[in-house]
C-alpha cells in the first residue's frame, strides 16, 4: 500500500535507508537523521510544486518500508526510484507497490512514460526490473535519454514503461481472468 509522504515516517525510513545493502541505491542520501528530515520536507515541496511524485511504501501493518518516486518529469515522462529496507528484501513488496503507482501516474497524473535507469552492475535491480512484464529496453528506443544518463560512461541501462504497454497488459491479464474463471458442468 502506498501513502502521501509526511515527516512522520523518518525516523523508521532513515533507519531503513542506511542499512548498507540499501544507502548506496538511494537516489537521495542523507547522512543524518536531520539531513532526512529536509530532504522529506524538500520533496513533500516539491510535490506541491508538480516537480515529482512521491509515496511512502507501507507493509501490511501500516508501516512504513520504502519509497517510490517519479522524478526529473518532463513531457509526461518521468524517471522512477523505488528503495525498499532490506529487512522487506524478496517478501513481495516491490510488484504491489509498482503496480498501484503506476496506476496513479498513469491515470490520475496523465504520465506517458515511466524511465528507469539501473546501474549495469546493480543485479538486485536489474532482476526487479526484468520481472515487470510490461517495461522494454529503452536503450535504443530514446538514445538521447540513455545518453543523458550515461554522461560519465557506460554506467546505466534504460528501461521504460509506457502507458501503451501497461494498459495493455492490465486489459491482457483482466481478459486472462474472466476467460478462466468459467465454471464447466
Amino acid at each position: 500500500m502506498l501513502k502521501m509522504r509526511d515527516l512522520h515516517e523518518v525516523p523508521v525510513l532513515f533507519d531503513l535507508m542506511t542499512h548498507p545493502d540499501v544507502f548506496p541505491y538511494v537516489r537521495h542520501k542523507a547522512e543524518t537523521s536531520d539531513e532526512f528530515y529536509f530532504l522529506t520536507k524538500k520533496t513533500i515541496e516539491a510535490e506541491e510544486n508538480g516537480e515529482l511524485i512521491s509515496r511512502t511504501i507501507l507493509d501490511e501493518y501500516m508501516q512504513p518500508i520504502g519509497t517510490i518516486n517519479l522524478f526529473d518529469i518532463q513531457n509526461k515522462h518521468g524517471f522512477l526510484a523505488t528503495w525498499i529496507g532490506q529487512p522487506y528484501f524478496g517478501k513481495g513488496y516491490n510488484r504491489p507497490a509498482k503496480d498501484q503507482f503506476f496506476n496513479e501516474l498513469f491515470f490520475s497524473h496523465d504520465i506517458e512514460g515511466i524511465f528507469m535507469k539501473v546501474r549495469k552492475t546493480n543485479t538486485r535491480s536489474l532482476k526487479a526490473v526484468l520481472k515487470l512484464p510490461y517495461v522494454s529496453l529503452g536503450n535504443e528506443f530514446y538514445p538521447e535519454v540513455y545518453q543523458d544518463i550515461n554522461t560519465n560512461g557506460d554506467i546505466y541501462d534504460l528501461f521504460v514503461i509506457t502507458k501503451e504497454q501497461y494498459v495493455s497488459y492490465q486489459q491482457f491479464t483482466a481478459e486472462q481472468i474472466v476467460t478462466t474463471d468459467e465454471e464447466v458442468s
